[in-house]
């Protein structure tokens, strides 16, 4: 029996018109940016589908906007009849998941994330932290080159994305100096990635807290489906550990390889990425060629996934 994940992007995924062909053709998508506008007393629609790039790239809109268009796209392939087996976010994308499992009302993660992504930018002043990404290198390889640079600073391994591409994150001196050692030795490509602060790594543990106090308000429910979590790539086991997952999450790295790895394992054989861009599926492909991958963005991709996964269906 063929078995359907539903993957939701994190920051970096967003675009000037994002949601927006989507939206202007089902209602329900429509009231999911409404919803967030009124939840956060903003304009989600504006900033989300003419929003420049500036605009979207400050991380307490980047968030909301993100989460938003997710959940506006989630609630038309449900109305198509596709709904997850499990479900997955990078970062940012496991509020996307919460929601589509009901642990978490959209309301509710809209106007957390908000927050999130302030808590994010402040926790490390603009220009000290930063990330890069690393091609074309085994993970132990990178952890080594790491403990080498480690003299100037904090760096540490942030996101395990797929075979071959690892993000490092930390104080900027010292993800620059990491770099310079992991061409040295070998890596393919060691580039600075253009964001604002040194996401996932202890740099981020004040972030985390506030956090904390943020989540005491919101009610968490018992998962619906089933939702595999960042910090440790296994499944939430009750909705008490929510709340520890989404705060260490700040600060802790992201294992999607094994997340991916770990929802093969439980049977998942199609995997759609729900939400601006195409980036997990690029990670999902380099994980394992033997399973499905779609995206949804736009009215195309959404056509082009109800119409295949359909077939799949019927075929078993």
């Amino acid at each position: 029996m063929s078995k359907i994940a539903c993957i939701f992007p994190g920051q970096g995924a967003q675009y000037s018109g994002m949601g927006k062909e989507i939206a202007e053709n089902y209602k329900q998508a429509m009231d999911i940016f409404d919803i967030a506008s009124e939840r956060l007393g903003i304009d989600m629609k504006k900033l989300c589908f003419e929003g420049s790039e500036e605009e979207l790239k400050k991380t307490e809109n980047t968030q909301p906007s993100i989460l938003t268009t997710s959940i506006a796209i989630l609630e038309v392939l449900k109305l198509n009849g596709i709904t997850p087996d499990v479900t997955a976010g990078l970062s940012l994308g496991e509020y996307s998941a919460l929601v589509a499992s009901n642990a978490i009302s959209f309301a509710d993660a809209v106007a957390v994330v908000k927050k999130r992504g302030k808590y994010m930018q402040e926790a490390v002043p603009m220009g000290e932290g930063t990330m890069a990404a690393v091609l074309g290198m085994e993970k132990g390889d990178v952890i080594e080159c790491l403990k080498m640079a480690s003299g100037y600073g904090v760096v540490e391994a942030a996101n395990y994305n797929c075979p071959g591409q690892i993000v490092i994150a930390g104080h900027t001196k010292a993800v620059e100096h990491a770099c310079g050692i992991l061409k040295e030795k070998g890596a393919r490509r060691a580039m600075l990635l253009p964001v604002s602060a040194p996401f996932h790594s202890s740099l981020l543990k004040p972030a985390g807290e506030k956090l904390a106090d943020e989540l005491e308000n919101i009610e968490v429910k018992e998962l619906q489906i089933p939702v595999v979590s960042n910090v440790n790539a296994q499944v939430i086991k009750n909705k008490y550990q929510v709340k520890q997952c989404l705060i260490e999450q700040v600060s802790s790295s992201v294992l999607w390889e094994d997340s991916i790895r770990h929802m093969i394992d439980m049977g998942v054989d199609t995997f759609i990425e729900v939400g601006p861009g195409k980036s997990l599926s690029a990670f999902v492909k380099k994980i394992d060629k033997n399973v499905a991958v779609f995206n949804v963005e736009d009215m195309q991709s959404l056509e082009n996934t109800i119409t295949n996964i359909k077939e799949r269906l019927e075929c078993n």
